[in-house]
């Protein structure tokens, strides 16, 4: 009897120490989860519908999230990490991420997740499924591809190195191919990505430069109605649609009434509109305005404003990229129970 139950202890200490191993991810499959958590990508898919009923914001802000978290360490769901004693100073908190949400929203997927298949499907990999489907639903299906899945959540989240990593609103269109260049994406990779900002909303403080720039930069009526939006910065700092079209109807009438005809009802459809925005020089950033002074960007820009179809399969196949940057060589990772927090129990 004393025998077995060291034999037994003996056991059980092997598997504790299996479970605290360092781990790294592998080859990323399509139908990663099929036998491992059957029916994973209709919960996460189920949650999406749900959420984007009652707000379509929420999708754009998973689209947004999704880059934000490749850019940086890879797709490991750094992003996602609260503050704490081994990040205390967690990506979230930089100045580039400034208004990233639907962080509830995930969790609440991973806890649905977790119930089925306890500590088998990362946080990062709910992330890109999540993304993909706000995608497809703001663009009314034309944006779609298979999430290649089998990623681990990483350890280490910092919002220097995010600074660092992202491109800011605020930079030059060769900043801008420079920083693209560092993770393997082309001009028109950089230009594709940037269709994104026809859905969503940016703060005052990422286009400061916007409410002054001259006539050659930006329509004076839009830079009017942007310096509207903005009056209460001083007091805070206010997010505005991305998206003239997604403008409040009185907005446009005050400060814009020959484009009233084109204000959405319905907001955040993701589609080549941004083109069409920044040929008539009414975006937002500094930075896509930048696009139109660099001649491969600019005859990009004009690529798509013409050809709706081409962009979206362009920027499924760029989504597509992006959701597969890696992690650092050598990183270790495991599954998180809560997309917030790292645990030492699971398999790191």
């Amino acid at each position: 009897m004393r025998l077995s139950v060291a034999l037994l202890c003996a056991l059980v200490a092997i598997q504790a120490a299996l479970l605290v191993a360092p781990s790294e991810a592998g080859e990323l499959q399509v139908g990663y989860y099929d036998k491992k958590c059957r029916g994973v990508e209709n919960v996460v898919k189920w949650h999406i519908i749900k959420a984007l009923k009652v707000n379509r914001r929420t999708g754009a802000a998973l689209v947004r999230l999704l880059f934000h978290d490749c850019f940086v360490r890879g797709c490991d769901g750094s992003v996602l990490l609260d503050a704490s004693a081994e990040n205390p100073h967690p990506e979230k908190e930089a100045a580039v991420n400034i208004g990233l949400a639907a962080f509830d929203l995930l969790e609440e997927i991973k806890a649905a997740v977790e119930h089925r298949c306890p500590g088998v499907v990362s946080c990062s990999d709910i992330l890109i499924y999540a993304a993909r489907d706000a995608a497809s639903i703001l663009s009314n299906g034309n944006i779609h591809f298979d999430v290649s899945a089998g990623r681990l959540d990483g350890l280490v989240s910092s919002a220097h190195e995010a600074q660092q990593e992202l491109p800011d609103s605020t930079m030059t269109v060769q900043q801008l191919i420079d920083n693209f260049a560092r993770k393997d994406f082309d001009v028109e990779e950089l230009v594709i990505l940037s269709g994104a900002h026809s859905i969503g909303v940016g703060h005052c403080s990422s286009f400061t430069g916007r409410l002054a720039a001259p006539a050659q930069q930006i329509d004076p009526a839009y830079r009017g109605l942007l310096n509207y939006k903005c009056a209460g910065h001083g007091n805070g700092n206010p997010a505005v649609v991305n998206n003239v079209r997604d403008e409040d109807y009185e907005a446009v009438a005050k400060f814009m009434p020959g484009f009233t005809s084109r204000v959405r009802k319905i907001s955040d459809f993701l589609d080549n509109s941004y083109y069409h925005n920044n040929l008539a020089r009414i975006v937002t950033f500094n930075s896509d305005w930048q696009l139109l002074t660099q001649k491969e960007a600019l005859g990009h820009v004009r690529e798509y404003a013409e050809n709706a179809t081409l962009w979206d399969g362009d920027f499924s196949e760029s989504l597509l990229k992006l959701s597969k940057l890696p992690m650092p060589a050598g990183s270790k990772g495991g599954i998180r129970k809560k997309c917030s927090i790292v645990s030492h129990t699971l398999p790191y």
